[in-house]
């Protein structure tokens, strides 16, 4: 599997950071904003599990990593996947 599918399946299993993904060379501004969009679904799905009782990380942690990447998205000139902000 290549670099671009594995991030797309699990971010974090290839980048630390969301800016990470801004740097890459390797990515078309496409494959980033394709990755990003996938990361913020993860950090979505997480404050889900927390309003539903099923922490994993803390609300900071959580909240801190949607900022991350919505900030990623912002530096590549695209929007959130689900519109919302911070």
């Amino acid at each position: 599997m290549n670099k671009y599918k594995k991030a797309l399946l699990d971010p974090t299993s290839v980048y630390a950071f969301p800016m990470e993904v801004v740097n890459d060379h390797s990515l078309k501004r496409e494959q980033k904003i394709e990755i990003l969009h996938s990361w913020e679904e993860d950090a979505r799905e997480l404050q889900v599990a927390e309003e539903e009782n099923m922490p994993d990380l803390s609300t900071e942690e959580r909240t801190s990593m949607l900022s991350r990447v919505l900030d990623a998205l912002h530096a590549l000139g695209a929007s959130a996947k689900h519109g919302a902000t911070r």
